[in-house]
């Protein structure tokens, strides 16, 4: 929700900012793998159970992960390979800090306490391959209820007041399960509307040919299968002529 409807407009308020670290000398990369230290240290700390230092690092760490787009933008270097590198290091941040929050709860609560936050992480890579593969197609797979920087929030506010961390967590997995679902569908109906209708003649052709016991395998499997069949079809053949006698062949040959 938030990517889609305010990271423009975000963007374009901090071009001044990008625009002076770029003339101090800080790249874009720089601040991406910084903004991974951080959220490494606040695993760590999540993990120790200091919750606040926890939520200290993931603002830290979100304040890089905001200014690298400005910088690369300020800058003129935006390319493929900044975006995929950026891409990589947000699911090893997500992958971090969720490991940091499941270590936390198996050692003071429970183990079955634990696979919350790596439920979230699977539902959260999950809406992430969404978007990657529907762009790779040429559709469009943003927006929804739960995004990286909505998470981030929800993560927060867990670490700020632990009472309501478990709470969080489930409505976390929900949300982001809704926000995969919102996706696929959005997906769905896009893929569906490039699906041009095939003739009638076409869709009994296709399905007869899913009737013949050669569909299903491989080509060479196939072709291997209905070679068989037309040699012992060609034997059979030859031998019935064989075994008749001369006589009746003769007979069967006169006008």
């Amino acid at each position: 929700m938030f990517d889609k409807r305010c990271r423009a407009g975000v963007e374009r308020s901090l071009r001044p900012v990008g625009t002076g670290l770029k003339r101090v000398g800080i790249s874009a990369d720089q601040l991406t793998v910084l903004g991974l230290l951080l959220s490494a240290a606040c695993a760590v700390a999540i993990g120790n159970g200091w919750l606040f230092v926890g939520w200290c690092l993931l603002a830290a760490s979100a304040v890089p992960d905001v200014l690298d787009g400005a910088v690369a933008k300020a800058s003129g270097t935006s390319s493929p390979r900044g975006a995929f590198f950026d891409s990589v290091v947000d699911r090893v941040s997500d992958t971090l800090v969720l490991g940091g929050l499941a270590w936390y709860l198996a050692s003071t609560h429970s183990a079955h306490s634990a696979l919350l936050p790596l439920a979230i992480l699977g539902a959260s890579n999950l809406v992430s391959y969404e978007r990657a593969r529907a762009e790779s197609l040429g559709f469009t797979a943003r927006g929804g209820l739960m995004e990286r920087a909505e998470r981030m929030i929800a993560i927060g506010l867990g670490l700020l007041f632990s009472a309501i961390l478990i709470p969080l967590l489930w409505l976390m997995l929900g949300l982001t399960i809704l926000t995969a679902v919102q996706r696929f569908v959005m997906v769905w109906r896009q893929a569906s509307a490039t699906v041009p209708g095939r003739p009638s003649g076409d869709r009994l052709a296709a399905r007869w040919s899913a009737r013949r016991p050669s569909v299903g395998f491989g080509d060479g499997e196939g072709s291997r299968l209905r070679g068989q069949r037309s040699d012992s079809g060609s034997w059979r053949a030859r031998r019935t002529s064989q075994s008749r006698p001369a006589t009746w062949r003769r007979a069967r040959t006169r006008p």
